[in-house]
């Protein structure tokens, strides 16, 4: 009897996320047999650093990795926004999940309970990791203050409520509804006023690139919007070749068969910015295109249950996107805040 082992890092939430896709493969597939392979992670493993100093883009994949290529493990359960726009050589995401809500929300302390961030006292501190938000919201929120601030959910919570340092912090809804920790949520952030990271919102499957048998298996999975929506804003962040360490935002939009695509790059104040919105038609008929190119990965997604043409435009649209904000100078915004990110 053949065992499927899928590898998860450390923690509530990467557990809770493998196990919500475990349930839905078993559902698939009653006859086969799951087994959770637990391992923790560099990133898990040097939680006081800056995760935009440590730099590695692979930090929570790699030891998953290597278990995966040596056969230890047969499929990996990622947040999909951990995962670099390329892969290393021999793997792939062979299933992106129906995306949970991708914006920003904001958990205020209980003595700011009720208010949102335009309410809170001058000088109020915001605890964020990401440079993304911070950057965003310094523009927006001019008299607030954004700290750095690690650890897991249940460690961010706990330093929120239990110090006085924070007035409020900026989580991903997702993590939060997921842990179940919905009623935390007191203010959502929408694109408008935060543009939200690539694939934020969406888990994604992790296998061999080879193994037909699992690529197989784990497709069923795939949600085709997600995945177009996914395609085109990891697109974006590889052509800008953004990363943890510059600040990069996206917001997607499937309607009608038009896939909308807005995508910003800031400085780490936030002072300077560049933004654009395209969109282009994903409305193609699945073809069956069994033959030389069906290990087609685009941006090291493989869904040869979606569209192909679909795939292409979307990842087409990422591109021109950033191209777009290349010409108009992103480069050098994204450079010097690399610098300074560097420099601290």
């Amino acid at each position: 009897q053949k065992v499927f082992g899928v590898g998860v890092r450390e923690g509530t939430l990467a557990r809770i996320q493998t196990d919500s896709v475990v349930e839905m493969l078993r559902a698939l597939y009653p006859e086969l047999h799951f087994e959770i392979v637990a391992m923790s992670t560099t990133g898990d493993k040097i939680l006081d650093t800056a995760l935009s100093k440590i730099g590695e883009k692979s930090l929570f994949t790699k030891e998953l990795e290597n278990a995966l290529e040596r056969n230890e493990v047969d499929l990996v359960v990622h947040s999909l926004k951990d995962l670099p726009t390329s892969l290393p050589p021999g793997f792939t995401i062979g299933a992106v999940c129906k995306r949970e809500n991708p914006l920003d929300a904001v958990v205020f302390h209980p003595k700011n309970c009720g208010k949102t961030l335009s309410l809170l006292p001058e000088k109020s501190v915001i605890g964020t990791s990401s440079l993304r938000r911070a950057a965003q919201l310094k523009k927006k929120f001019p008299q607030l203050e954004f700290r750095d601030i690690r650890g897991n959910l249940n460690t961010r919570l706990k330093k929120l409520d239990e110090k006085e340092d924070f007035s409020a912090i900026i989580l991903a809804a997702a993590g939060l509804k997921r842990m179940g920790w919905e009623n935390r949520i007191g203010q959502l952030l929408n694109p408008e006023d935060c543009l939200y990271a690539v694939g934020q919102g969406a888990l994604a499957v992790e296998v061999r690139a080879k193994d037909q048998e699992i690529l197989d298996m784990v497709s069923v999975l795939h949600d085709a919007d997600t995945v177009l929506c996914c395609i085109a804003e990891r697109a974006f962040m590889k052509r800008l070749e953004g990363g943890c360490s510059v600040p990069v935002a996206v917001s997607t939009l499937l309607k009608d068969g038009q896939l909308y695509l807005t995508g910003a790059v800031y400085s780490l104040d936030g002072s300077d910015s560049l933004k654009e919105t395209m969109q282009t038609s994903v409305n193609y008929p699945q073809q069956n295109e069994d033959g030389p190119n069906d290990d087609v990965q685009h941006v090291g997604i493989t869904a040869k249950n979606v569209p192909g043409q679909a795939q292409e435009a979307a990842e087409n649209l990422g591109v021109e996107l950033a191209s777009l904000l290349l010409s108009k100078g992103a480069k050098h915004i994204l450079s010097v805040a690399r610098q300074l990110n560097d420099a601290h």
